[in-house]
């Protein structure tokens, strides 16, 4: 539990500083913290039910992807400037460092392996903010629909 907490804080305190680094405006700062912070826990309740990096990757981009909608809309910001720094804690970047070191020093399977979790793992955050956009658009329906309902 409390490396869990450590984790959180740490994924906050990441968010936070990648968006200073790619300066992002300040007023988007804690939000973008939060929705990574949230994302993270969302991936690490993933990993402690045994699900896998790749699938705590696909709920943890859904995540970014709709919290970061919903942000643009309440900031009138781009959505990319809660989404970026949030997702800073899901790119495998150690995967890719052991693929690059593994080739380099000619144990070609085991580099092999590193590259295939590197490949699934983009590939699940490329297919999780995918589908955020369709549930993002499946929300504008529903609340489109909603408004001419209460019209009538």
């Amino acid at each position: 539990m409390l490396t869990m907490l450590g984790q959180l804080a740490l994924a906050y305190v990441a968010v936070l500083g990648f968006g200073l680094i790619i300066n992002i405006p300040r007023r988007a700062l804690n939000v973008a913290g939060w929705i990574g912070t949230l994302t993270w826990g969302c991936y690490l309740i993933v990993q402690s039910f045994d699900g896998g990096v790749v699938l705590g990757s696909l709920i943890g981009s859904i995540g970014i992807g709709v919290l970061g909608n919903l942000a643009a809309h309440y900031k009138k910001m781009p959505s990319i400037i809660f989404n970026i720094p949030s997702l800073v804690s899901f790119v495998p970047g150690s995967q890719a460092y052991q693929m690059v070191r593994n080739f380099a020093v000619g144990r070609y399977l085991t580099a092999v392996g590193f590259m295939l979790q590197v490949v699934m793992i983009t590939g699940a955050i490329a297919l999780g903010f995918l589908l955020a956009e369709l549930i993002n658009r499946l929300i504008t329906f529903c609340l489109q629909q909603w408004g001419r309902l209460r019209q009538i």
